[in-house]
């Protein structure tokens, strides 16, 4: 099958927020394709993150394109909060609300639009939508904390979305997020992903330039 390249997406939620814009500065330097912003709402996640204010506030120093991850429960609602800050916005598969309405007009608002699916949900949830998406997000971990270990069951989900793809012809990327370091990010590349989002592992190494070069496959 045909490899998209690996594009690299440092996930913000591990930096050091006193010092947000210098750390994405710093990231982007040491050689990110894309920030990977995760947006919660306490509400289909455990956990609270931050909101439009911010990521406006990254997207005026940002030097690469802003990838917005709404982990909550009324994406069809918020989205268009963060879409004249972002480039992409992925929603998940699994609150109810019109999936299909809303990854069009994530489209028409000019940014491209993204689909997510968590470890517990089958795959068959976001198989009607992949012809309408531009990323598919497989979730490695369940979502809402960092730091999380890798979970190699959901593989089977990277496999099925790649076969999908080259099958129907299609051109979505495929995002992995969760316990993503250099052996799991090139376990996911053999299986057909090509978005690495990495946290910790990226934003409190020692040689982030490196880290990122070994997620790549590189070092």
């Amino acid at each position: 099958m045909n490899r998209k390249p690996v594009i690299i997406a440092p996930s913000v939620l591990a930096c050091d927020f006193l010092r947000i814009a210098d750390e994405c500065t710093r990231i982007e330097r040491a050689g990110a394709d894309w920030l990977h912003l995760d947006i919660m709402d306490g509400h289909f996640v455990d956990n609270l993150s931050f909101g439009p204010a911010v990521v406006e506030s990254i997207a005026r120093i940002a030097g690469v394109p802003l990838d917005a991850h709404l982990m909550i429960e009324r994406p069809d609602h918020f989205f268009p909060r963060f879409t004249p800050h972002v480039e992409n916005v992925t929603i998940h598969i699994e609150p109810s609300y019109d999936v299909a309405a809303t990854l069009k007009a994530i489209r028409a608002e000019g940014c491209t639009a993204g689909l997510a699916i968590s470890p517990p949900t089958d795959f068959g949830r976001v198989e009607p939508y992949l012809d309408q998406i531009d990323l598919l997000l497989v979730m490695t971990v369940n979502p809402g904390f960092g730091g999380q270990a890798f979970l190699p069951g959901t593989m089977a989900k990277v496999e099925r979305a790649d076969q999908i793809r080259s099958d129907r012809k299609l051109d979505f990327h495929i995002q992995v997020d969760g316990g993503i370091n250099p052996q799991t990010a090139a376990v996911a590349q053999g299986h057909g992903a090509n978005v690495m989002v990495a946290g910790t592992n990226i934003f409190r190494a020692p040689d982030p330039v490196r880290a990122i070069r070994s997620l790549r496959g590189q070092a």
